[in-house]
């Protein structure tokens, strides 16, 4: 059953994955292929860079310091795996599915996840530019501790998914639709754009004062001492 988050707003909080990884066998093939099936392996510290694994699924995996520049991942299925220290620009998963994955001190710019679906995901520590979810379904995710910059979310439908210790900079929530979405944790807590969808989030006192003058101003209310 989801927890339910303090402080008595009723918010349901994220369930979050439950990872027991088999030990995994070091991979040892030449590099990804379109639909390949990768099962308990391990990809150490290897460069994937513009490499096609478009609809390609990854069960039981451990993708460790591997270096993701342009890879290729349209459509594939990442499923009970852990990424840990990730680099790259413009991987591409759009329309991908990740389902009980980790991911741990990522540095990524560009991403796209856009159409993607994402079900008992923990994006931990690191830091993602531009991360595009637009379309995207995202349900029981947690981002913690970690820094998002522009992040866009527009269109995209989020339910249980919380901020905890994060930083969100300049998000796009333009036609999102939000159910218990916790962005107490999140500081700063910057909206570019969609402050009127809102509705279904849960946020602190302190972040209400903050996001006051730009309320006031989509509002067309003038505040004057």
């Amino acid at each position: 059953m989801a927890r339910r988050a303090a402080g008595g707003t009723g918010v349901k909080g994220a369930r979050r994955p439950e990872l027991r990884l088999p030990v995994p066998e070091p991979y040892e093939g030449g590099g990804l292929e379109p639909d390949g099936d990768y099962d308990g392996l391990e990809f150490k510290d290897a460069d994937l860079g513009g490499q096609d694994g478009s609809g390609a699924r990854f069960m039981d995996c451990a993708l460790t310091g591997c270096a993701l520049d342009e890879t290729r991942l349209r459509h594939a299925r990442i499923l009970d795996s852990a990424l840990s220290g990730v680099r790259g620009v413009g991987t591409d998963l759009a329309e991908a599915t990740l389902r009980d994955v980790e991911l741990t001190d990522a540095r990524l710019g560009g991403p796209q996840l856009h159409g993607a679906v994402l079900e008992r995901v923990l994006i931990r520590g690191g830091k993602i530019d531009c991360l595009n979810l637009r379309t995207a379904r995202l349900r029981d995710v947690v981002f913690e501790g970690c820094v998002l910059v522009e992040p866009d979310f527009g269109g995209a439908r989020l339910e249980r998914v919380e901020f905890a210790d994060c930083a969100l900079k300049g998000a796009d929530l333009h036609a999102a639709t939000l159910v218990d979405v916790d962005l107490r944790g999140a500081a700063p807590l910057e909206i570019g754009r969609g402050l009127d969808r809102l509705s279904g989030a849960v946020i602190s006192p302190a972040q209400l004062l903050d996001l006051a003058p730009v309320l006031a101003a989509q509002w067309g209310i003038r505040v004057e001492g």
